[in-house]
C-alpha cells in the first residue's frame, strides 16, 4: 500500500490521540482492556504459549477516514490473512475515550514482530499496539518519527 504524506504536525497529533485512546479485546463475552504502557497480564494468563501479543486492525489506513463498506471489506481481508498465517486471533478494537470514533480490529497471539510489522504495512496502518510477554504494551508508528517530534518512551517509530 502507498503511504501518503502526513504533515508532521498530523503525525504528532495522532500519536497523542492513540495514546489516549481505549483498547480492548474479546474472551468469553466479555470485553477486557488493553493499556498503552501496562502488562497485558490477563492476555498472557488466557494464552501462555503466546510470546507476545498485538492490536492490529484494517479501517482508515494511515488514519484517513474510509467509508464503512471499505473498511469492512479490508477487515475482512485481514482476518482471512490472520487465518491463513495461522495465527490465533480474538476480536478487539480502539476508540476514542468521548465515543467520537471506534475502529474494529484484531488482538493477534503470538506472531512474531517481523511478521506483524509486515501485516501491518500490508493493511496500510499508521499505527498499531504490541508487547512482548512480560513487557508493558507499547505504540508502534509506521513511518520514521518527523523532526520536531520528541520521542516518547512507550513509542517505537518502526519507519
Amino acid at each position: 500500500m502507498t503511504v501518503p504524506s502526513l504533515a508532521a504536525s498530523r503525525v504528532a497529533d495522532l500519536v497523542e490521540a492513540y495514546l489516549a485512546s481505549d483498547y480492548r479485546w474479546e474472551l468469553d463475552g466479555r470485553w477486557r482492556p488493553l493499556a498503552i504502557g501496562a502488562v497485558a497480564t490477563e492476555l498472557e494468563q488466557a494464552y501462555p504459549e503466546a510470546g507476545g501479543f498485538g492490536l492490529l486492525g484494517a479501517w482508515n489506513p494511515q488514519s484517513i477516514e474510509r467509508t464503512a463498506a471499505e473498511n469492512r471489506e479490508a477487515d475482512g481481508r485481514l482476518a482471512v490473512a490472520l487465518g491463513e498465517a495461522g495465527v490465533a486471533h480474538r476480536p478487539g478494537f480502539s476508540s476514542a475515550r468521548d465515543g467520537s470514533w471506534r475502529e474494529p480490529g484484531w488482538v493477534v497471539l503470538g506472531m512474531p514482530l517481523e511478521r506483524f510489522d509486515a501485516l501491518a504495512r500490508r493493511f496500510g496502518q499508521l499505527g498499531t499496539l504490541y508487547a512482548r510477554r512480560g513487557e508493558p504494551m507499547r505504540l508502534r508508528m509506521y513511518r520514521a518519527r518527523p523532526a520536531g517530534i520528541q520521542p516518547r518512551e512507550l513509542v517505537d517509530w518502526a519507519g
